[in-house]
């Protein structure tokens, strides 16, 4: 039997059950891909799923606002997928009155679409002959041939593809595409593969030489940076201040409070200073330190202080804009933000 038969048959008795499986739908499909970008399966059912329930065609999606869909997305992390996800909408609704594209070249031109997504979306809505190459298929394509090429390097996806095109079923890409990835998650997994459970055992090199464990292989990415945010928390007649980050930066999009980045962690006295020179027109109070756990993200780890600032007096407005303490349950923030709103009795 070919790979692709032994992958389908396999596939047929073994898939999970999962929403967008169901469906030709390229809607659904597409915000189903963009959601579990960088995101585990059972982490990101229930994002979906309400998304669906908030926005059941891609016209709902469009017509809501920016914090709206931040918000919904809120906790999944890197949003620049979500504003991606909501630019992308907008043009399929207003531009091209709702129709998603059919080919692979125009699906790949939206925005936040690459060539995994692309691929995706033409196999699993429109049944194209077309490999997906996600980080599962990498894993399984470098086992079975024994391919050394760095997965995470620029030549990988010029070697793997014409592999990938050569085990693909021409009858039935769109089960094909979904068995491989399939078993990258269930079965050939990074660490302990459940081999003696695969269907591919029998034709896969790195099993013959018993040496899965060495592939596949990856280049060494960069050093994290530290980053310091000192959170000015400030608390005034049961209000705060929150603010919206508007650089092009981590958590884009998102509100926070007043925020005072350091190049290490900085003690009472200097946020004293910083506040006479920033806020000279409030009356400080009590200043109460705390901190967060380190927060990781990709190539950066964020230590977090919430300095929260009791205001005794507004001596003059100074454009600061007020919220009552209730209302910042509202607002989409990073999860950072969220664990500290969360764990503290003056916001809950």
């Amino acid at each position: 039997m070919t790979i692709a038969d032994l992958l389908i048959n396999w596939y047929k008795d073994n898939k999970r059950d999962l929403p967008w499986r169901n469906t030709t739908d390229p809607y659904k499909i597409w915000l189903s891909e963009i959601i579990l970008q960088q995101t585990r399966v059972n982490q990101g059912l229930p994002y979906y799923n309400n998304f669906i329930t908030k926005y059941p065609s891609i016209h709902e999606l469009a017509n809501a606002s920016e914090e709206e869909v931040m918000k919904t997305w809120q906790g999944l992390g890197y949003y620049s997928r979500a504003r991606n996800l909501h630019a992308t909408a907008k043009i399929v609704s207003y531009e091209l009155n709702g129709v998603f594209p059919t080919s692979y070249k125009d699906i790949i031109n939206l925005k936040g679409v690459g060539h995994y997504t692309a691929a995706a979306i033409s196999s699993f809505a429109y049944k194209q002959v077309i490999p997906v190459i996600d980080g599962n298929v990498y894993r399984v394509l470098s086992r079975l041939y024994w391919i050394e090429t760095p997965i995470n390097s620029t030549q990988s996806l010029k070697v793997f593809e014409p592999i990938a095109r050569d085990c693909i079923s021409t009858n039935q890409p769109d089960i094909y595409n979904q068995a491989i990835m399939e078993l990258g998650a269930l079965i050939c997994t990074p660490k302990s593969p459940l081999c003696n459970k695969c269907p591919l055992n029998a034709k896969c090199t790195a099993f013959d030489k018993k040496e899965t464990d060495l592939l596949p292989i990856k280049l060494k990415t960069k050093k994290s940076r530290d980053r310091f945010f000192n959170y000015l928390a400030f608390i005034h007649q049961e209000k705060t201040i929150l603010q919206k980050r508007e650089n092009s930066d981590i958590w884009q999009g998102l509100y926070e409070f007043p925020l005072l980045e350091s190049t290490k962690e900085i003690n009472i006295e200097q946020v004293e200073k910083y506040l006479k020179k920033e806020y000279p027109n409030l009356n400080i109070g009590t200043i109460e330190l705390i901190k967060q756990p380190k927060h990781i993200l990709s190539h950066q780890n964020i230590y977090s202080f919430y300095w929260v600032i009791n205001i005794n007096a507004i001596n003059r407005e100074k454009n600061l804009t007020w919220i009552d303490l209730p209302e910042t349950k509202r607002y989409p923030v990073s999860k950072n933000i969220e664990r500290f709103l969360n764990t503290n009795s003056v916001f809950l």
